[in-house]
């Protein structure tokens, strides 16, 4: 299944025929929604400050409303086998842990500006959140805060690697979109392509690809290049990727009325080409 927003719709289709399943009617623009692990469940959130929780098995039936959030939600995800919701504001920094049977605030992650972009690793270790110039990456156990890189640019999104957990990517104000070592914090690779900010990044769960969404109306894939026999040896048991050359390619392709082109390059390509 896959969700779109539509205004004040949010409608679930189906991802392999394209068939819209539900449409879930709210009072005012919707910001963000994510299923439970169990893809049971839809959460929901925008600028009415409510979070709702839909039974996709009932659809007709109405959400449970959790207690207002402090203010217009931004993100929101699960974790904790579904036990636990996690969203952020516009309108000023955090990120809030609501204990889903209670409905009440049990955690809040502290930062200076607003969260733009917050994700649940799959392995269920970590939450990986974007606020202002800073990806800041969450232990979601015992929500103490594991490390925090400061970026060349407001970052509006980040995404960490679903399989070996070595890298993350980020995209934001200046068009690129940047993949970077977990470990160090260091810049691996930079590709443009977008003619607008990002707004949007994520991996794929097998972590071969990662997509970017960006204000310029496209939706880009990008492919993570193959490790190579030399390559995979270079893999400490730690996971650091130090010695670990990653590549990326854009890919091409049509899905159902949105283009994704193939004009980027990556940047040391451009500039070689330049030159």
């Amino acid at each position: 299944m896959s969700c779109l927003l539509l205004f004040r719709h949010w409608k679930v289709w189906d991802a392999l025929t394209g068939d819209e399943l539900h449409s879930f009617e709210h009072k005012h623009i919707v910001r963000a929604c994510a299923f439970s692990e169990d893809t049971h469940l839809l959460l929901t959130g925008g600028v009415e400050k409510i979070l709702r929780i839909y039974d996709l098995n009932r659809p007709d039936a109405p959400p449970r409303e959790v207690d207002k959030s402090p203010g217009s939600v931004r993100t929101v995800a699960w974790l904790h086998s579904d036990q636990t919701l996690l969203s952020s504001c516009t309108d000023m920094g955090g990120v809030r842990l609501w204990d889903v049977r209670s409905g009440k605030i049990e955690q809040t992650l502290e930062t200076k500006s607003s969260v733009t972009s917050a994700e649940v690793s799959q392995d269920g270790r970590y939450i990986t959140t974007a606020d202002g110039s800073t990806i800041k990456f969450w232990d979601a156990n015992h929500y103490g805060l594991v490390k925090s890189y400061d970026m060349p640019c407001t970052m509006e999104s980040a995404s960490l690697e679903p399989k070996y957990g070595n890298k993350f990517v980020a995209g934001g104000e200046d068009m690129w979109v940047r993949v970077f070592d977990f470990h160090t914090g260091n810049e691996i690779a930079c590709n443009k392509g977008h003619h607008g900010p990002v707004h949007c990044i994520r991996f794929s769960p097998g972590g071969e690809s990662y997509a970017s969404g960006s204000e310029d109306g496209t939706i880009r894939i990008w492919q993570t290049g193959p490790l190579t026999n030399d390559e995979s040896e270079a893999l400490s048991r730690d996971g650091s990727t130090e010695k670990v050359e990653v590549t990326a390619e854009e890919v091409s392709r049509k899905i159902d009325g949105f283009h994704i082109a193939d004009e980027g390059k990556s940047k040391e390509k451009e500039e070689a080409r330049e030159e």
